[in-house]
């Protein structure tokens, strides 16, 4: 049996295609051109339009495998990964690649046990090694301590799911033309014993940190939790988010939904703004593909200025305060 070519798994919320379906497309863009192989993405849902195949193509990919059924219009896991199952069994892909979103954290294990292959969740790198053509799976364990890099040479697919937001859409190419294959699953492989109601938004929080455009975080330079007041002022005056380093997290100042790092959430948000931060490898992963950096930080030689578009050499104390009256005397 020939496995061959990259697989995403691209995702729909709200009837059309999410954001981070193209960033899966950046990563198999990459990865096919090592391989040598065509770059394929999987669409399932009910009412699907042909624009949204086609904007998969315009962004890279070579082959759309398009599932519509009543079943897949909300997600469920058993169709979902009965619809993923009748795929893989029938067209055979190497590698097979998933965002670690709701999504993909759920599926692709069940689906993985139901082929028989190995699975690598959360990665934060994906490559081809050369002598062997093997996927090779980085991410983050002990705590986000130590990189682990794996891989599973025997099984087929070799499936992961990747961090959202660790790495930017694939640009558009209206220019390009693909194949759309519309594929039709058996009944019995779309059967659930679970049945979709509705979604109920937790409203009563303020924007998760992974979709905020702006986000003002913290770290050890804030001294206490109670100075994280002025990142929240700041935070509300720019209509963003509160993020946290995990050295804050771990005393208490902040809770862990606010990580950002290896061991927490990646961000891309518009606006990055860091208050005290020192800039630990850790932490630079998971925010250095924001679009515009500021680092605030009293010592000139901080590793997060390394990054920063615009960097502050000074107090954080006597610069917020500072910034918060003239954002506040703007305002009114």
């Amino acid at each position: 049996m020939v496995w061959s070519d990259v697989w995403t798994l691209a995702e729909r919320r709200g009837g059309k295609l999410h954001s981070v379906s193209y960033e899966l497309l950046t990563r198999g863009q990459a990865l096919a051109e090592a391989r040598g192989c065509h770059l394929c993405a999987v669409v399932l849902g009910d009412k699907i339009s042909p624009a949204e195949a086609e904007e998969l193509i315009a962004r890279g990919a070579d082959r759309v495998y398009m599932v519509q059924h009543p079943a897949l219009a909300d997600f469920l896991v058993e169709p979902y990964a009965g619809a993923l199952q009748h795929l893989v069994e029938t067209f055979h892909p190497e590698i097979l690649i998933a965002a670690a979103t709701t999504t993909g954290r759920t599926v692709m294990p069940y689906l993985s046990v139901k082929v028989h292959a190995g699975l690598t969740a959360d990665c934060t790198g994906l490559e081809i090694e050369p002598e062997t053509g093997d996927l090779l799976q980085t991410r983050p364990a002990i705590g986000g301590n130590i990189m682990a890099t794996i891989k599973t040479p025997s099984a087929r697919p070799q499936m992961a799911t990747v961090r959202p937001r660790s790495t930017p859409p694939a640009p558009r190419d209206p220019g390009r033309s693909g194949e759309i294959v519309a594929v039709d699953v058996p009944e019995e492989m779309l059967q659930t014993a679970v049945r979709y109601e509705r979604f109920v938004p937790d409203r009563s929080q303020e924007v998760a940190i992974e979709s905020a455009r702006v986000i003002v975080a913290g770290g050890r330079g804030l001294q206490k939790a109670e100075n994280f007041h002025l990142l929240r002022q700041l935070a509300d005056l720019l209509g963003g988010s509160v993020g946290a380093s995990r050295a804050v997290v771990d005393r208490g100042w902040q809770p862990y939904p606010r990580q950002i790092g290896l061991s927490g959430k990646t961000v891309a948000p518009d606006l990055y703004i860091a208050c005290g931060i020192s800039g630990t490898i850790q932490h630079l992963a998971g925010m250095q593909t924001a679009k515009n950096i500021v680092a605030i930080n009293n010592d000139p030689e901080a590793q997060i200025f390394r990054v920063a578009d615009l960097g502050l050499v000074g107090d954080l104390f006597e610069l917020l305060p500072a910034v918060i009256e003239k954002l506040q005397e703007e305002k009114a």
